[in-house]
């Protein structure tokens, strides 16, 4: 028994609403539904959890993460609710009954959570009201365990221990040792849903990418070569960076924080630092499109220390195109120019010396205009004669776009519009608008609805123009509309900021 209150746990159990008694008594309900009808909690035992910090014994931090999950809709996990795992008896320690090694953690969690997460998607609940880890707080926490190499379990002599020996006891899907055909293949699926997302955005694959990743999960828990095991690694965090970005498409803002966090973890035990840092830079660009670009530029801190000149110049410039979006969004022109600047030198200076990496495919010199038109154009919010460079990049991007990069053609097309009615021409505003509409019911993303939205109030200065006026008619229809009511979906910056804790 701890002497502590469980402060995880309280937070978490006062956004729920549920009398102690209630709990007590859902938990027995919960665990005889997953076949333990012999537990029997009362109100005195969860009064204990939370305010004396008590760890109970499995199966119950299990049985408490499902009902979190379905009550606050969105995925908690065991950590989340303030338990360590590594305390729980038997099959959570080693033989000696030391704490499992960071990789065996990490691959425990990551099979958690997204087994939570497919149950969530089963039953059609949503994470809107789940809270967002702030960037500071997810920098300061990481900064120590990115710079340190990991100890993989696979450059350690092999010994057994109970997760070795019985895997079955986990509750696991069924995996199994796989060897170098099947993880090319894992890798070669990885190439698919990732196409398939930049194509056609992340809402129509993402519980299938779920799905893999978890199944991947349970392939870590066995011992591989060593030279398989960093393999599996980086496909788990290439998916798992697939899993946020395409959670981040579909709004589910705090699930997708989780799976990059778990990307930047996976890619760690793998020894791939740069993929690392990439992962921690998709949380910096969920926060500059959240409205928080102060919490992108610490995560974007983190990821850039932690990736040091190990990673191609052409990742490093991708990573300062984001820095320099956050900054954009605060108005620092100055620096944002300078940043820009940083990374046309660092693409330019590429010679393919360091082997690409597969998860810089989608990142070409379409994509670094695309990102430079979307930098001026949020600048431009501040200082209006930036819009001019934004239409220039803008142009450029959609000129080098090829096949198979629809929603990003989308997102340029937007940029430029948006970019043209800052400047005053409405007209080639209009005309930009109307080809990103021609298209934008093809793909799948949250995020394009925001920028519609964004457009809808830049053209209303122009509202009195007839052809202007039947624009924001259709913008009003590609909108979605909230469910039960008529008004259309408001654009997530305006949404309420809160912060949380993150486990992993």
């Amino acid at each position: 028994m701890g002497n502590e209150a469980n402060t995880r746990l309280a937070d978490l159990f006062g956004l729920t609403g549920w009398s102690k008694g209630e709990l007590a008594r859902l938990v027995n309900r919960q665990a005889a539904a997953m076949g333990h009808p012999q537990l029997a909690t009362d109100t005195s035992r969860v009064r204990r959890w939370i305010d004396t910090g008590e760890s109970p014994r499995d199966p119950v931090p299990q049985v408490l993460a499902a009902l979190f999950t379905e009550r606050l809709g969105r995925v908690v996990t065991i950590e989340d609710l303030g338990f360590d795992r590594r305390r729980q008896t038997g099959k959570r320690q080693t033989g000696d009954g030391l704490p499992l090694p960071q990789p065996e953690r990490t691959a425990e969690v990551l099979t958690e959570f997204t087994g939570m997460d497919l149950m969530l998607n089963r039953r059609g609940l949503v994470g809107a009201g789940a809270a967002l880890a702030s960037g500071s707080v997810l920098s300061t926490a990481m900064y120590d365990w990115l710079h340190t190499d990991p100890a993989l379990r696979a450059d350690a002599p092999v010994m057994d221990h109970p997760l070795r020996a019985d895997p079955a006891d986990h509750d696991r899907y069924e995996a199994a040792p796989i060897g170098a055909q099947e993880i090319e293949s894992l890798e070669h699926s990885v190439e698919v849903f990732r196409a398939w997302d930049a194509s056609r955005g992340g809402g129509l694959q993402r519980k299938a990418v779920v799905g893999q990743l978890n199944e991947v999960g349970g392939m870590l828990s066995y011992p591989h070569p060593p030279h398989l095991q960093r393999r599996l690694w980086g496909v788990a965090a290439n998916l798992a960076v697939l899993a946020g970005w395409m959670s981040h498409d579909v709004g589910l803002e705090p699930t997708a924080q989780q799976y990059f966090v778990l990307a930047a973890h996976a890619a760690r035990e793998g020894g791939d630092r740069p993929r690392a840092g990439e992962a921690l830079s998709r949380a910096a660009r969920q926060m500059v499109h959240l409205g928080r670009p102060e919490e992108a530029l610490d995560l974007m801190s983190l990821a850039k220390s932690g990736t040091g000149d190990a990673a191609p110049p052409q990742a490093r410039a991708m990573l300062q195109t984001i820095e320099a979006w956050a900054q954009a969004s605060m108005g620092r022109g100055q620096e944002m120019r300078r940043t820009l600047g940083e990374a046309e030198d660092l693409f330019a200076s590429d010679r393919n010396e360091i082997e690409r990496p597969s998860w810089m495919a989608n990142f070409d010199e379409a994509d670094l205009h695309g990102m430079q038109a979307l930098a001026y154009r949020t600048l431009a919010t501040y200082e209006p004669s930036a819009a001019a460079r934004a239409q220039i990049h803008g142009r450029e991007a959609i000129r080098l776009r090829t096949e198979g990069h629809e929603r990003s053609t989308i997102f340029d097309l937007l940029s430029l519009a948006a970019a043209c009615f800052i400047a005053g021409d409405p007209d080639q505003g209009d005309a930009y608008a109307r080809r990103a509409l021609l298209t934008i019911g093809q793909t799948s993303s949250h995020r394009t609805w925001d920028r519609l939205h964004e457009m809808y109030l830049l053209t209303g200065r122009y509202a009195g123009q007839p052809r202007i006026q039947d624009l924001r008619q259709e913008l009003e229809a590609a909108l979605p509309r909230r469910k039960g009511r008529g008004t259309r979906s408001a654009p997530k910056s305006t949404r309420s900021k809160g912060t949380g804790r993150m486990s992993v």
